[in-house]
């Protein structure tokens, strides 16, 4: 028996209320400067979840959304894969109280994974393995987080970046020939520290000490319970790693990367995409952006930026679609789709 396509169906989307532009920054921190931050980062406002709003609650309301557009669909959901690093509780994962909020039968699959920009890629490949297997049929793949509760508000380098919000992707079999064609995972734990928060787990608990702030020598302060971001070493990883994966990639299904209608990367920062433009030659008009408006907003970026590009019939029925996701781990991942 052949096994099926597996697809992604549709997406829905929710951001926080809250946002932060960079005049609200400007205003708020008149020694950074901004416009040079823009340029670089390519970012000019962010959605911020308020202090009693999760990573939950944000994929709880874009759950709801998909639920309103295909009724029946609650009832079909059979597993739920949720990507955060900022869930609800130490224990137990934002997937069973998801369950809980959406008040699914007691059948349903559900696994969380701590992943992150590299995290929806990863997360098609275990809704691959789980659909592939009889294991499930309707996946709901969420990625959600909130990175500002991680960031110091004088960190100027990942304030100016991040934004919160979550995205949910209905994964399930393809009637046709639509759906994942192949997909590639990398990993290189030794880089952790390039994109890692020191402490609050087990390994270093909380104490006075892990609360003290900090100031590297480029004016960014922090604790050691917040995020620390290597953005150089970070885009040298990427760099160094992406093209090469993609390139595999499409090589080995027979394609180039004229074959391709549009390359969805995780929107990291302008510096990021307009590097990997450049390091595999793809025109401008090939590559998505659009984080100007609501940042990087890590697992859920690339589904945020599938969705704004289907509505904006950016991909047309048939076309080929590449995804790839980079970050925290150090891990990339990418994915060769047919529209």
């Amino acid at each position: 028996m052949n096994k099926p396509t597996v697809q992604i169906k549709d997406i829905a989307v929710h951001f926080p209320v809250g946002i932060l532009t960079n005049e609200d920054l400007k205003r708020d921190r008149p020694t950074w400067d901004m416009d040079r931050v823009e340029a670089r980062a390519g970012v000019r406002a962010r959605h911020i979840a308020a202090p009693d709003e999760t990573a939950l609650d944000l994929a709880l309301c874009a759950c709801r959304s998909l639920f309103e557009r295909h009724p029946g669909l609650a009832e079909a959901v059979d597993g739920i894969l949720f990507c955060t690093q900022s869930g609800d509780y130490i224990m137990p994962p934002n997937s069973c109280v998801l369950h809980r909020e959406l008040n699914l039968p007691d059948g349903v699959f559900a696994l969380d994974t701590n992943l992150a920009c590299s995290g929806y890629v990863y997360g098609l490949a275990l809704a691959q393995g789980l659909i592939t297997a009889g294991t499930c049929h309707d996946v709901l793949l969420v990625t959600a987080d909130t990175y500002s509760k991680y960031i110091h508000p004088e960190d100027r380098a990942s304030r100016t970046l991040f934004g919160d919000g979550a995205a949910v992707s209905w994964i399930g079999p393809s009637a046709g020939k639509t759906g994942l064609i192949d997909l590639v995972c990398e990993t290189s734990g030794k880089g952790f520290e390039k994109f890692y928060i020191p402490a609050g787990g087990m390994r270093r608990p909380r104490s006075p000490e892990t609360g003290r702030e900090t100031t590297d020598s480029n004016g960014n302060t922090r604790t050691l319970e917040q995020i620390h971001m290597d953005g150089m070493g970070v885009l040298s990883f990427v760099n160094s790693k992406v093209p090469g994966q993609i390139h595999r990639l499409l090589a080995r299904n027979q394609l180039e990367v004229a074959d391709i209608e549009l390359f969805i990367f995780h929107q990291a920062s302008k510096m990021a995409l307009d590097s990997l433009s450049r390091a595999l030659k793809i025109p401008a008009s090939k590559v998505f952006r659009n984080m100007e408006e609501i940042g990087n907003t890590v697992s859920a970026s690339i589904p945020m930026s599938l969705a704004e590009a289907r509505a904006s019939q950016r991909i047309p029925a048939g076309s080929k679609v590449v995804l790839c996701g980079f970050g925290v781990g150090l891990s990339w991942a990418s994915a060769l789709v047919q529209a």
